[in-house]
């Protein structure tokens, strides 16, 4: 539970948590004091002086302390008008307008404070009325936003001045703009603007305050800044979500080893800002750098790696492998061979269950001893993979393929391979257990391109949050979603800012997971570059257009209809009895609060069954509602009336679905 702190402003009583700056306090009582050097997005300095504050301590010292860097702490009283505190503002306001007399921040300041005129004047005098009056808003922007560190003072007492490395232009600067937006006086104008937007002004604007939230919050939050998407590593496994051995367990007490603190820790780079979208305050990408190979073509070396990211850190964890070193050499070399990490992990994963239950041997792996957490023999098997060698070769076909295989040359059971065979038209799944999660088992097998959590990731609103809590409003959420993610790929935006970072008072009430303010951002984003003006369901609209186009084109291949959506049921629920027992209160508390069945006196195999039947059900029950809100079929096509409704009804495109409408 958060400390609260209770203190008195001006003789009106507020609570506080602990460690709240004493500005926010004051600003929330709606008391306004004058601050130059103050920006709500960046970490206050209190280098203006002017929200200088009387505070009066437990023991009775009274001092003057300055509001926006002062953290409360303990019980105080504050003055934010007494006489000693007007009267030093007073002498600030006049000292700043004799320097800067024509900058309009400064003049409304100096008649707030009462001075018409000031004492100071001097050879220093600016009369420019854009003046730079030395705030540093800029030092801390670049600092804290894009995490450069281009712009920064120089020289002492008056000769102090703002300048970039060397004085002069840093060929490092990304022109960002973080420094113009928090620029109170224009002193900083960008004038460069290589793609000829319709308004930089308003990209800026939208951009600026995203990768404020981000700089502000993402520490309390994501810590994507500190670790990169490594840290979902933590959060995952602490519910039961972080997929281990196939997607059998959702957490295990090894997982701790590959915690993204042991790779901030011992590995990563820290303090620098990453190569992905240059002025991106989010900071996702991280890298180790002089990391030792021990294995392949470039053993021995030191190399830098790209990563890791969640992805490759949970699919270690998904072949049983929580050694960061392995971690890092397997990020490594998929990276290098062009090796998509999550078809290898996860079809690894499949292998290795396969090779546990006896379903293959050393004799069809080539000697491998393709155990769960069998470092070294998943790191061969890469590496004969990217040589086109041996069993390599065949893992390289990924699952859908090697169950075909097995079926028919070892005669394996195809019930049993087909519910543990982590795929959805022929594509591995990513690497999230969803089993607890009905919205997030058709994010993944409802997904127009393969199992992707990047179409509609759902898990937390839908399992920890319980923000869908019907059918309808997982189909909402399963309509809206992929729309949003197929958006960014159009636009090439990247998705992280959309719904990672969240204020706290962000939220639409009847619909909490839309952050509004975040998808008006994107909208401007969108006119700011191209001048048309759009609203939320235009995008939505765009979206629908081309996401129904790579359905229909997916029934046209094969893969577009109700079997294609159809997961595998390990996606769904335990296939064995391992998987029950591993989470068997829970199962069993499903069992009768759900269902209505007293698992007493039952075996496990009639429990794994009583509940496989209910939800599949479940599942298939969430297919038609979803369809039906889509505007296909009750079989997953696009039924024409919509796609007249979206404006694509071409001929050969109505060719290709008519003999599927009911």
């Amino acid at each position: 539970m958060t400390d609260k702190i209770n203190i008195t402003i001006d003789g009106k009583e507020i609570s506080v948590e602990k460690d709240t700056y004493l500005l926010k306090a004051i600003e929330k009582l709606g008391i306004h004091i004058p601050t130059l050097c103050n920006h709500k997005d960046l970490t206050p300095d209190g280098s203006c002086r002017l929200c200088m504050c009387e505070i009066e301590l437990p023991n009775g010292k009274k001092k003057l302390v300055t509001s926006c860097n002062y953290p409360v702490r303990e019980p105080i009283k504050v003055q934010t008008h007494s006489d000693k505190v007007n009267s030093h503002r007073k002498v600030l306001a006049e000292m700043f307008l004799g320097r800067w007399p024509n900058v309009e921040i400064v003049q409304g300041i100096a008649k707030e404070c009462g001075v018409a005129e000031s004492r100071f004047a001097s050879e220093l005098t600016d009369t420019n009325p854009n003046a730079c009056i030395l705030c540093g808003r800029c030092v801390r922007a670049c600092k804290e936003f894009p995490l450069e560190q281009i712009l920064d003072f120089a020289g002492r007492g008056i000769k102090r001045h703002l300048t970039m490395p060397f004085g002069g232009v840093d060929e490092h600067c990304i022109e960002c703009r973080s420094c113009e937006y928090v620029c109170p006086t224009g002193a900083i104008k960008i004038t460069e603007d290589r793609n000829h937007p319709y308004d930089a002004t308003m990209i800026r604007d939208a951009g600026m305050k995203i990768n404020a939230e981000m700089a502000t919050l993402d520490d309390k939050e994501n810590r994507m800044r500190q670790v990169g998407t490594a840290n979902i590593v933590d959060v995952m496994d602490q519910y039961d979500l972080l997929p281990c051995h196939n997607y059998k367990f959702g957490s295990l007490p090894d997982a701790k080893k590959i915690y993204s603190n042991v790779f901030r820790d011992n590995f990563l780079t820290q303090g620098a800002c990453d190569g992905c979208w240059l002025g991106c305050s989010m900071a996702c990408a991280k890298t180790a750098d002089g990391f030792l190979l021990r294995t392949g073509p470039y053993k021995g070396q030191r190399v830098t790696v790209d990563g890791p990211e969640y992805e490759t850190a949970a699919g270690c964890a998904n072949m049983g492998c929580f050694v960061p070193e392995f971690v890092l050499e397997f990020n490594f070399y998929c990276d290098t061979y062009g090796i998509d990490t999550i078809s290898m992990v996860t079809t690894t994963a499949f292998v290795m269950e396969c090779f546990e239950n006896g379903i293959i041997t050393t004799e069809d792996t080539g000697g491998l001893e393709m155990n769960f957490g069998n470092t070294e023999a998943v790191l061969e098997l890469l590496h004969q993979a990217a040589r086109g060698e041996g069993f390599g070769v065949e893992v390289g076909q990924g699952i859908r393929w090697l169950k075909e295989k097995w079926i028919k040359e070892l005669g394996a059971d195809p019930k049993f391979l087909n519910d543990i065979g982590m795929e959805v038209k022929g594509l591995e799944y990513s690497e999230y257990v969803t089993k607890e999660s009905l919205a997030q088992q058709g994010g993944y097998a409802m997904a127009i391109k393969g199992p992707q959590h990047d179409e509609a990731w759902l898990i937390f609103m839908d399992m920890v949050n319980n923000q869908l809590p019907t059918f309808e409003d997982k189909a909402e959420g399963l309509h809206y979603f992929p729309m949003w993610r197929t958006w960014f790929g159009l636009q090439g935006l990247c998705k992280l800012p959309w719904n990672d970072i969240v204020p706290a008072d962000n939220y639409l009430e009847d619909e909490p997971a839309k952050i509004p303010d975040h998808v008006r951002d994107y909208c401007k984003f969108f006119e700011g570059m191209t001048g048309i003006h759009v609203t939320p369901d235009d995008v939505v609209k765009q979206s629908e257009r081309v996401y129904n186009l790579q359905r229909v084109m997916s029934y046209m291949f094969g893969r577009g209809t109700r079997k294609d959506d159809m997961p595998p049921y390990r996606s769904m629920g335990p296939v064995t009895v391992e998987e029950y027992e591993s989470r068997a209160e829970r199962y069993d508390t499903q069992l009768r609060k759900l269902i209505g069945v007293n698992p007493d006196g039952k075996t496990v195999e009639e429990k794994v069954k009583i509940l496989r039947e209910y939800r599949e059900k479940q599942y298939k029950t969430l297919l038609d509602v979803v369809y039906k809100r889509k505007g296909w079929t009750r079989d997953g096509v696009p039924t024409i009336d919509h796609l007249k409704e979206l404006g694509i009804a071409l001929p050969e495109i109505v060719e290709i679905v008519k003999d599927a409408q009911e």
